[in-house]
């Protein structure tokens, strides 16, 4: 049976001379793997729909196992991200961390609104660092985990200068601080962002100006936090890391 889907394609694979497996990301039906027959072939009508990062419509022949994509109706390319080196190795870490936080089949129009929001403000040129950390403050929830971000984690007082404690999982008042002595002391300016990233509506996003030693506050914490819970060691994640260094040295 023929089914229209609205998807992104999150992961490609070569099969064969001609064919691909495409993974999508999709609003109906969560994420699913097809075969793109004969997409590979520079004239084929599926080659360009089966880019990473397009966005679009796919008609695909369900089954139990690997569906078929029969053909696609491509919105987006996502160009500006495919030209640039720096925005391509931040949105195939977007796609990385929604592949792996996610099962075959599990429908979560949230996720995939999410997933489109942020690749489209990559593209039209927002900051995609700052993205990336909205992005995986909001992949918490997806991931089972919820850091305590509006009170203290020890004592549930909501004034104060705060701290992060990895180990109590959120936010540490100053009255608090002995409980954990291996935390992380930051800038009101940044619990101010992890709230905003971790509750914002991000459809309500506006033009987010960061100081660099914030960002860097927000990178640490985040970084440590998904080492500590997340269980995922992403080889994207790496490659923005070495990315970054690179781009630091001139």
């Amino acid at each position: 049976m023929l089914e229209k889907c609205e998807g992104i394609v999150i992961r490609t694979t070569n099969y064969g001379e001609t064919n691909k497996i495409v993974t999508l990301y999709t609003r109906e039906w969560g994420k699913i793997g097809v075969m793109a027959r004969g997409a590979k072939k520079p004239k084929s009508r599926l080659a360009a729909v089966t880019q990473l990062f397009t966005y679009g419509y796919f008609l695909v022949q369900k089954t139990s196992g690997l569906g078929s994509l029969q053909q696609g109706e491509m919105i987006s390319s996502m160009r500006r991200i495919k030209e640039d080196i720096f925005l391509t190795a931040y949105a195939s870490y977007i796609i990385d961390l929604t592949d792996k936080s996610t099962d075959e089949r599990k429908p979560n129009p949230y996720l995939f609104e999410l997933v489109h929001q942020i690749l489209n403000y990559i593209n039209e040129g927002y900051d995609a660092e700052i993205l990336v950390n909205i992005f995986e403050m909001k992949m918490l929830n997806i991931l089972g985990l919820y850091p305590v971000l509006n009170q203290c984690a020890i004592c549930g007082n909501t004034d104060g200068q705060f701290s992060f404690s990895i180990r109590e999982g959120g936010l540490l008042c100053h009255r608090c601080l002995e409980k954990d002595p291996y935390h992380f002391k930051i800038s009101a300016a940044a619990v101010k962002l992890m709230r905003i990233f971790y509750y914002l509506d991000l459809s309500r996003l506006g033009n987010i100006s960061v100081k660099p030693e914030t960002k860097a506050e927000l990178k640490k914490i985040i970084d440590a936090y998904y080492d500590e819970y997340s269980g995922l060691h992403l080889k994207t994640k790496r490659f923005l890391e070495q990315m970054a260094k690179y781009d630091g040295m001139f």
